[in-house]
């Protein structure tokens, strides 16, 4: 029997979960996120999942709204055995969900209860989690609140960003559905109700998230940084601009400063006092309206940078 598979996603983290489902079971159809405008001359790009799906001649449907009814119908005409998820960015009505015969499920990249939300990713590492990883899970009308079916743990270092975190997770929930998909095809598979004491959320990042907090203990700022690299970036304020730093090492003892104080230059870059004392080694950096830079390229560049203290606006 085969099966009639629907998958939605939209971001490059979907790709290899949509690679993988088309290369061993097939998909009858793809939905994603309509192109975009991208970049300074507003050139209108494909999502990712869209891309990949024209590639691989999946037959695609990019509605507005997936809410709409004309979109609505368009699924039930598919008339799916299954729905498969992930990342596509648009929450489901209920009538959506209840349209495919075995339900729709959902790659999460979390181990939920914790984490649900669209920042999953990004907030294991701001919060300081050294364990996250990606839930198999039914879809209801609640965020991400739907019966477990299987997980698969992923260790956090602190050599991990938010980007080398986000490839793993993505790999680990491709291989953990391809595990899972054959017990939901045919109705054996666990599904475990999340325990509502456990439940933390993870919204997506504001622009009031990316500022960092140099009073904040080093061990915080570090996370911080690392959680919005590559992408948004943290950032402070150095000359009245945005001073984005899209990495640092591990917290250092430093000699004692207002938080926010450049107070040593390193071969790697420089160091920052934060909030307890200890110190960040600044790695990478990029003023607006310039380029990204090795910071000790920029710091190399700069006069009388010991002594700065970041995050001050005249």
């Amino acid at each position: 029997m085969n099966e009639t598979i629907i998958f939605m996603g939209t971001p490059d983290f979907s790709v290899p979960v949509l690679r993988a489902l088309q290369e061993n079971h097939g998909i009858s159809m793809v939905i994603s996120q309509p192109d975009k405008p991208v970049g300074r001359k507003r050139v209108l790009t494909p999502p990712p999942v869209a891309a990949a799906a024209a590639e691989m001649d999946i037959p695609l449907f990019q509605p507005e709204r997936i809410r709409d009814s004309g979109a609505i119908e368009k699924i039930r005409e598919m008339n799916p055995d299954l729905i498969i998820t992930a990342a596509y960015g648009q929450i489901l009505p209920k009538e959506l969900l209840d349209i495919p015969r075995l339900g729709a499920v959902n790659v999460h990249a979390s181990l939920l209860p914790r984490h649900r939300g669209g920042a999953p990713i990004h907030r294991a590492i701001l919060e300081g989690d050294r364990e996250t990883g990606v839930s198999i899970m039914y879809m209801v009308e609640g965020l991400d609140s739907g019966d477990v079916i299987s997980q698969s743990a992923v260790q956090i270092s602190d050599d991990d960003n938010t980007g080398t975190l986000h490839d793993r997770l993505s790999k680990t929930g491709a291989k953990l559905l391809l595990e899972t998909l054959p017990s939901i095809l045919d109705k054996t598979n666990d599904r475990t109700p999340q325990d509502p004491e456990e439940v933390t959320v993870s919204p997506n990042i504001s622009k009031e998230d990316e500022r960092l907090d140099w009073t904040r203990d080093a061990r915080a700022v570090f996370n911080h940084i690392r959680g919005l690299s590559p992408w948004p970036g943290a950032y402070t304020m150095l000359d009245d601009k945005r001073f984005k730093i899209y990495s640092a090492n591990r917290p250092v003892d430093s000699i004692a400063g207002t938080p926010g104080t450049i107070t040593g230059i390193t071969e790697r870059g420089f160091t920052v006092v934060c909030g307890d004392g200890q110190a960040v080694e600044v790695t990478e950096v990029q003023l607006s309206g310039k380029k990204k830079a090795e910071a000790h390229h920029f710091a190399a560049g700069r006069q009388n940078l010991i002594g700065t203290i970041l995050g001050q606006v005249d």
